[in-house]
């Protein structure tokens, strides 16, 4: 279930990209961003409330770090609201997602994960410098987004979906 998570996560970053980069309007962008945001925190509060294992519990639990930010970014390009609350909790998010990266490198063992978790944060990065600094960086975002939503997400879903990923 995560994984077809993961494939919307490679939707929602491809559409914002595509904003960034200035070809498409923020509004229209914002709707995406709020049907990928309730998914991904529908489908992580399935997976915790029906799980007894602990790991899945964790693993799950940074699927919320996506769907509070996709439901942030939605609000406010829907809203036309300034972006520094956004910025500032990109940054808490960035912070998160090193630790996440930590506990796949050496919990899980999936250095795989381990390294996009820490795409994740540079690009939460990104976003904190951008939306809350107000720093002039947009394309360089535009891009990086870009690139991140094929290698760190559309390329793995599909590879977890066809039971391809490459553990340990």
């Amino acid at each position: 279930m995560a994984a077809v998570g993961l494939l919307y996560v490679g939707g929602a970053l491809f559409v914002n990209a595509m904003m960034l980069l200035g070809k498409a309007e923020p509004r229209s962008v914002g709707i995406f961003n709020l049907f990928v945001g309730v998914l991904q925190v529908v489908v992580p509060f399935y997976i915790i409330a029906t799980a007894e294992d602990p790991n899945v519990i964790l693993n799950a639990s940074g699927i919320f770090l996506f769907g509070f930010t996709y439901l942030y970014v939605g609000i406010t390009n829907l809203g036309g609201f300034d972006t520094t609350g956004l910025g500032w909790y990109s940054l808490w998010v960035a912070i998160i997602a090193v630790v996440y990266s930590l506990l796949n490198f050496f919990y899980f063992g999936d250095p795989f994960f381990g390294v996009i978790w820490l795409m994740w944060s540079f690009l939460w990065t990104l976003f904190f410098i951008l939306l809350g600094l107000k720093r002039e960086i947009t394309r360089f975002t535009g891009w990086v987004t870009m690139v991140e939503a094929w290698i760190t997400c559309v390329i793995p879903a599909f590879l977890l979906l066809a039971g391809r990923w490459p553990v340990g």
